[in-house]
């Protein structure tokens, strides 16, 4: 179903974002709360709902990359927002509909990370596909230290990132760990200095935009498929995906192009 609005018109609507692009398939938001350290509210999660939602209908957008200031990706959750609640209050929280929405987005996502990623901050940096991280940045799940503990994932990305061992360690004690730390353990693929954090992530996904969409799709699903299924199920499933790519128009010019030496050109059919 195509989009309803226009790029333009979602962005008036923003107030906690920041968009950039798209530029060669690849749509770059900005989180923006600055004088909160981009700490995630309802106001912004709902925001990068929404807009994921839309970009998930424009096929000329092929990638998105998702960034915070030099300063702070984002600083956790906004604690004024959550001291408010008593338990029924979080268990009908709307935040838990709005990370699920956050959740299903399809396409390829970069994090761009410079400073802090801390607590719901970096919860979210886990929900993108590849985080290329500057070299000022720093991974915590802090919220042992407020009597809480991490409630939008980050027991379970991030024992499944960084191994058991380290995950216990920085979840029970609170500490946050390095970029070069993180990239070590494998939460981060790279690292570079922040100002060209955002450039280097922005490079990366445009070489991913360049490929077939609909390969992009199949080989995205069956990497994330290894999280949740065993070896034999997730070649299977890998198979299944292989065997339906050579049914597209894609595949057979992807072979073209390299036949004949040019570059391919791709229209995601």
């Amino acid at each position: 179903m195509p989009n309803s609005i226009s790029l333009l018109s979602l962005i008036k609507t923003l107030t906690t974002l920041k968009i950039s692009g798209p530029d060669t398939g690849v749509l770059t938001v900005q989180l923006h709360r600055p004088e909160a350290l981009n700490a995630l509210n309802n106001a912004l999660l709902g925001e990068l709902a929404e807009l994921l939602e839309w970009v998930q209908q424009e096929p000329q957008i092929r990638a998105l990359v998702l960034t915070g200031s030099v300063k702070a990706f984002a600083a956790g959750a906004d604690l004024r927002e959550m001291a408010t609640l008593d338990a029924v209050a979080v268990m009908q929280d709307p935040r838990v509909e709005l990370w699920q929405r956050i959740q299903r987005f399809n396409k390829p996502l970069i994090a761009a990370v410079n400073g802090v990623a801390l607590g719901a901050g970096c919860e979210l940096a886990m929900q993108a596909d590849i985080i290329i991280a500057g070299d000022n940045a720093r991974f915590g799940q802090p919220e042992i230290k407020l009597g809480i503990m991490p409630g939008a994932g980050g027991t379970q990305r991030l024992i499944r990132a960084v191994g058991k061992s380290l995950a216990m360690q920085m979840v029970l004690s609170g500490e946050p760990i390095s970029a070069a730390r993180a990239q070590q353990a494998g939460l981060v693929s790279e690292v570079c200095i922040p100002e060209l954090c955002v450039e280097r992530a922005q490079q990366v996904a445009r070489q991913i935009a360049r490929n077939a969409p609909l390969a992009l799709q199949q080989a995205r699903e069956s990497l994330l498929k290894a999280f949740d299924t065993d070896l034999t199920t997730g070649l299977q499933y890998e198979r299944k995906a292989f065997t339906l790519l050579a049914a597209t128009a894609d595949r057979n010019e992807g072979i073209a192009a390299f036949i004949e030496k040019r570059q391919p050109h791709f229209t995601g059919k």
